[in-house]
């Protein structure tokens, strides 16, 4: 336990992946999580064990994003399950982490998927930032998990790539009209990191393992604990003169 005791997080899409090590991270630091999915409530469970067993506090929030209501959803949730374990309401650390991908080039990419990719990426943190605020407490911390692909050009991944671009935009603004509060906003880029949803692409094909671990200057592959070590420091009194950043979480990819 560490520099986050006292503090409560949320951390959306903590199921699995990049949000699941970022949930165990700041849990680490003694924050109570709220662990955050959309359908898995098996992968989330096991995110709560693993904090469970190492000594942290967490509990569940399902709440499907991308569909109306959703931040409604999400609070109403979230103040059931800190009532439900007798914690104090309010919040100090919102991760916005969830988001949906596609990879398509401009020619393939429809109506239907455009409209999915900017409701669950961009229209769901906007809102659940809008009806949080007054839940968060002055001197807290969001972090909106963005992308390398905001820096590097990948035509295939068009769509996706402006709604990470839209959220560096809502960090930045979001900072200046917060900092009164003295509550920070930043965004974290990460490359392409190595989770299950990477996996039959990434993990199965050596040569394509190979070819993105050189795309780093360390020349290799990103894990989520890369991502979530960062998060937990920007999260942390060490970070309180940084806002209205993007930081680069891609290893010098493409430098």
């Amino acid at each position: 336990m560490g520099q986050l005791n006292g503090r409560t997080a949320l951390v959306t899409g903590a199921s699995r992946g990049i949000g699941r090590a970022i949930a165990l991270r700041l849990a680490a630091e003694g924050a109570l999580l709220a662990v955050h999915y959309g359908s898995n409530e098996a992968a989330a469970k096991e995110t709560i064990e693993l904090i469970e067993e190492a000594g942290g506090r967490a509990f569940a929030i399902r709440a499907e994003l991308g569909v109306p209501g959703d931040g409604a959803t999400l609070w109403t949730r979230f103040d059931a399950g800190l009532r439900d374990i007798g914690a104090e309401a309010g919040l100090d650390i919102l991760v916005n982490n969830a988001a949906i991908a596609r990879s398509k080039d401009i020619d393939g990419v429809t109506t239907e998927e455009f409209d999915a990719l900017f409701a669950v990426n961009v229209k769901a943190p906007f809102f659940i930032v809008q009806q949080g605020l007054g839940r968060i407490r002055d001197g807290g911390r969001i972090i909106n998990i963005s992308s390398g692909v905001t820096r590097i050009a990948y035509p295939e991944t068009i769509a996706y790539s402006m709604t990470k671009g839209a959220l560096n935009a809502f960090s930045l603004t979001l900072a200046k009209a917060l900092g009164a509060r003295n509550i920070t906003v930043n965004s974290v880029s990460p490359g392409i990191v190595d989770t299950d949803v990477n996996a039959d692409w990434l993990r199965d094909n050596p040569d394509v393992w190979a070819h993105v671990a050189a795309y780093s200057t360390f020349n290799r592959v990103g894990q989520p604990d890369d991502i979530a070590d960062i998060v937990a420091f920007i999260a942390s009194a060490d970070a309180r003169w940084i806002s209205g950043q993007n930081i680069d979480a891609t290893g010098g990819s493409q430098l």
